[in-house]
């Protein structure tokens, strides 16, 4: 079944951001993944949102999703993401 992770925030540092978003598309070769969403001007609608930045990324199934998380070429990466941004990510199960 599809999964997704789908993350939400706040940008802090838009250089060190900059940085990730350049980085972090090298760590998607040899994932099944597909980003569906990724916008620095999501409208939130309802509830109390973290910041405009949306992103939704779909897997095959949940492995699929955290093999790419979990990748050393992930983790080398993320770090500059969790330091320039506020916000959260899950993973969820589609219909």
């Amino acid at each position: 079944m599809a999964h997704y992770l789908i993350v939400n925030a706040t940008i802090t540092d838009p250089e060190m951001f900059a940085q990730y978003i350049s980085a972090v598309g090298s760590t998607l070769g040899g994932h099944n993944l597909r980003v569906l969403v990724s916008t620095f001007d999501a409208e939130t609608v309802e509830g109390e949102s973290r910041g405009p930045r949306a992103v939704v990324i779909e897997g095959d199934d949940r492995d699929a999703l955290l093999a790419w998380y979990r990748s050393p070429a992930y983790q080398e990466v993320i770090g500059l993401r969790l330091n320039s941004s506020d916000g959260f990510a899950i993973l969820a199960a589609g219909l």
